[in-house]
């Protein structure tokens, strides 16, 4: 296994959890009980969060999930309840409190899963830009959709967005089926904590009838729109999805 990159991209202390052949890269910034957990998308990492890491109040817990960002590749792709589980694995090894776990498109599908499955680990839920839309699983179908989604988003964003997905390494199409083959829409009428849905008005990933079933059928789920955003929602201009998270955590 490769030493993994423990270089800050968040300003933070980072360090490698290391179970079986998975890494998980973590990065802690801030201070304050209350502890925010970021888990990326598909292709994606860390630093992608760097701005609303720092427009959020309390404990900011970033992750490099196995395989993505700095975090060297697992010996198969995890599926979304493995990656959720070696996080559970992490908090519990630091003595973490509960977290609100912040999941943006394929993390959200990780978030879902890290409440269901360890329900003490978890104090609230924030899924960004939901996936995977159960009327479009299909690979060639999404990829469309981010394709579209991607032509309207500010340079520095795909050229960041590049560079990950590079650094995703050569299982990236094992990685997006992995994603694709998850069932969210299973997972999310169990989630019992206070869960907010955020979409950018203007995602092509997540239409509003998507996410208002994911919404929905979270028994303490509510929906919030972040306008003129696509899918990178927190990731172009993190300002307005930072106040919509606090105002929510500011109600529970």
């Amino acid at each position: 296994m490769s030493t993994p990159d423990l270089t800050p991209a968040l300003g933070g202390s980072v360090t490698a959890f290391v179970e079986g052949s998975s890494t998980l890269i973590v990065e802690r910034t801030g201070s304050g009980s209350d502890v925010l957990l970021l888990v990326h998308g598909l292709g994606m990492g860390r630093s992608v969060f760097a701005e609303l890491a720092r427009r959020l109040d309390g404990t900011v817990v970033a992750v490099d999930l196995p395989g993505f960002g700095a975090a060297p590749e697992p010996e198969l792709p995890l599926t979304m309840p493995q990656h959720a589980d070696l996080i559970a694995a992490h908090l519990a090894s630091t003595g973490t409190p509960p977290v609100t776990v912040i999941g943006h498109s394929m993390g959200s599908q990780v978030a879902a899963e890290l409440a269901v499955r360890h329900p003490d680990r978890v104090r609230a839920v924030v899924l960004a830009a939901p996936t995977v839309d159960a009327g479009a699983r299909r690979v060639v179908r999404q990829g469309l959709r981010f394709l579209h989604d991607t032509a309207s988003i500010d340079p520095r964003v795909v050229i960041r967005g590049v560079r990950e997905y590079l650094r995703a390494g050569p299982h990236i199409v094992r990685k997006i089926r992995a994603t694709v083959a998850h069932r969210p829409e299973q997972v999310y009428p169990r989630i019992s904590v206070p869960t907010l849905v955020l979409r950018g008005s203007r995602d092509p990933v997540c239409p509003p009838v998507w996410t208002r079933s994911v919404a929905d059928a979270i028994p303490q789920g509510e929906l919030a729109e972040i306008p003129g955003c696509g899918h990178e929602t927190m990731i172009r201009d993190a300002g307005p999805a930072a106040d919509r998270i606090q105002e929510f955590l500011a109600g529970i």
